[in-house]
């Protein structure tokens, strides 16, 4: 019976897929250095909340949300996918005091 049970359970599993969202940020810091550091735009997994507490909070960077999209599929041991290969997100997510 345990046989039967772990050898469906391994099926099952393998034909399992993930999803994650991914996050495309314009980030500018807000500390002012003795040389400029220019704005960029970051493509990351973490959502704009942790995003922000990670990189050193409200106070170290300024972080705008431009776009989110999902990323279907088997996506273990893949770089982030595009905005091509994913799903675009419309809704957007709280960002609460993130500005």
């Amino acid at each position: 019976m345990k046989a039967t049970l772990l050898l469906t359970a391994l099926i099952f599993s393998s034909q399992a897929f993930c999803e994650y969202r991914v996050y495309q940020y314009y980030v500018r810091t807000k500390i002012q250095n003795i040389t400029n550091v220019p704005a960029e735009v970051v493509t990351s997994t973490l959502n704009p909340l942790a995003y922000v507490a990670y990189h050193g909070g409200n106070e170290a960077i300024e972080v705008n949300l431009l776009r989110s999209w999902q990323c279907m599929g088997n996506t273990s041991k893949l770089p982030v996918c595009t905005i091509s290969e994913g799903k675009e997100l419309n809704e957007v997510p709280s960002l609460g005091a993130v500005q």
